[in-house]
């Protein structure tokens, strides 16, 4: 039943949340069942330019249902160049690409899952360095902020602004 609905019913947006799922415990033939749809789902040729589009409306779609974050602050998660941006940009390139790169299923994270990107020759190697920084930056401050019970996410925007704009790139390159 949930490959016939992942195959047959599922929005693109269950779709992104499989690059990120995982079979984390119970009975290892259900996981191995698991693994395999999650991978024939993944490998599923697609029609890019309307991926890309279904992707790019879903995310404007947050972004005008998000306020409007005060001038010169950053939210490090929500913020054109943050990290949904990224986290979306890194689950296109899975959809886009696992058909031909099966490399890309592999539940590696997203700085690994840049890599990959790059060794498939799908992003330019800089690029994914600038974007595998951004996010572990970004990472880092959000974690730092949330220790210190600032739950908000959100900080100056001089302080990230070159991940910032490498996120951005890596937008503009999958999505303009």
């Amino acid at each position: 039943a949930f490959a016939r609905y992942q195959e047959e019913q599922a929005w693109t947006w269950e779709h992104q949340a499989l690059t990120r799922a995982r079979f984390c415990v119970g009975d290892t033939q259900i996981g191995q069942a698991f693994e395999s749809i999650r991978n024939n789902i993944l490998q599923t040729p697609r029609d890019n330019a309307h991926l890309r589009q279904e992707v790019a409306t879903m995310r404007q779609k947050m972004r005008d249902n998000t306020p409007k974050t005060p001038d010169g602050l950053f939210d490090i998660k929500k913020d054109a160049g943050g990290l949904i941006d990224l986290e979306f940009a890194v689950q296109t390139l899975i959809l886009s690409h696992a058909a031909q790169h099966p490399t890309l299923c592999h539940n590696a994270g997203n700085i690994a899952l840049l890599g990959y990107a790059a060794q498939a020759g799908l992003i330019p190697d800089d690029l994914a360095i600038r974007t595998q920084n951004a996010y572990r930056h970004l990472r880092h401050t959000l974690h730092l902020q949330q220790l210190a019970g600032n739950t908000a996410g959100l900080i100056p925007i001089a302080q990230v602004q070159t991940h910032q704009e490498a996120i951005q790139a890596l937008w503009k390159m999958l999505f303009v």
